[in-house]
């Protein structure tokens, strides 16, 4: 899961929790350690395949159309992919990103009304 923690980590400037961890297992936290509950980004390695349409994804929040644009091509050039997605809706609120592994993730616009 290294590439995928080195992607999550930019993305969304979190820290691996313990830098020696396993190679096959890596949990990321907020880099700026504030005390309290968290959301921590467990990765490790599967030999399942990706789901298609997955049943739980990660949703990141942009302020409005043009905060999601920017926030879309910041994380393609970090490495995620647009996605193809066979589920748009015609008006939709939200982009389909994958991580460099494949997960897919959405980037959604607020203020969409």
């Amino acid at each position: 899961p290294k590439r995928a923690a080195q992607f999550w980590s930019r993305a969304l400037d979190y820290a691996p929790r313990d830098p020696g961890e396993e190679d096959d297992w890596i949990v990321l936290v907020p880099r700026d350690g504030t005390p309290g509950v968290q959301v921590a980004l467990d990765l490790h390695l599967s030999g399942t395949p990706v789901q298609e349409h997955p049943r739980v994804h990660l949703d990141l929040y942009a302020g409005d159309a043009a905060d999601q644009a920017a926030e879309v091509e910041r994380l393609v050039a970090l490495g995620a992919e647009r996605v193809d997605w066979d589920l748009y809706p015609d008006d939709p609120d939200f982009v389909v990103l994958a991580d460099t592994e494949g997960n897919r993730f959405c980037v959604i616009d607020t203020s969409h009304s």
